[in-house]
C-alpha cells in the first residue's frame, strides 16, 4: 500500500467547453456549486487556499497554484495535506464537452497517511463521492 493516489475519470456534459471552462477556472466560485469545497481564499491571480470535505469527517487543507489555463486544459499544483497535481481536460464532443479529470497526489497529512495504509478503499470511495457531487452540480 502507498500514500500515492492516481485518479482518472471522464464524463460527457451537455455544455459547451467555452461555457464550462470559466466555471472550472474560477476557484473562488467553487463553493457556490461544489458543496464539498468548503472555503476558498484567494492569494493572488494564480494561488488559493482551499478547504475540502467529502463524506468522511476530515478537512483537507490545500494550497493550489495554477499551472495552465488553456481552453483545453486547466492544471493546478497542490500542496498541503496532499502534494501533487490535478487536471481538467476539456474537448468538444457531440455538442457538449468531454471532461476528463486527472489527479496524482501523495498524502502528506499524518492522519491521512496512516489511513492510506489502513483504509485506502474508504479514502478512494470518499474521493469518488466528492467527484460525483462536482459533476452533478457543475452543469446546474
Amino acid at each position: 500500500m502507498s500514500r500515492r493516489y492516481r485518479f482518472t475519470d471522464s464524463w460527457w456534459l451537455p455544455v459547451a467547453p467555452t461555457d464550462l471552462h470559466p466555471r472550472l477556472a474560477d476557484l473562488e466560485g467553487y463553493p457556490a456549486w461544489w458543496p464539498e469545497v468548503r472555503a476558498v481564499a484567494s492569494l493572488g491571480p494564480d494561488d488559493a487556499l482551499v478547504v475540502c470535505r467529502s463524506r468522511l469527517p476530515y478537512d483537507l487543507e490545500l494550497h493550489l497554484h495554477a499551472v495552465h489555463r488553456r481552453p483545453d486544459l486547466l492544471e493546478t499544483a497542490l500542496d498541503g495535506d496532499l502534494h501533487g497535481w490535478v487536471r481538467w481536460r476539456l474537448s468538444d464532443e457531440d455538442g457538449g464537452t468531454r471532461l476528463v479529470f486527472e489527479q496524482e497526489v501523495t498524502v502528506r497529512s499524518r492522519v491521512l497517511a496512516l489511513a492510506s495504509y489502513l483504509v485506502r478503499p474508504l479514502l478512494v470511495w470518499n474521493h469518488d463521492r466528492m467527484l460525483d457531487s462536482a459533476i452533478r452540480n457543475l452543469v446546474r
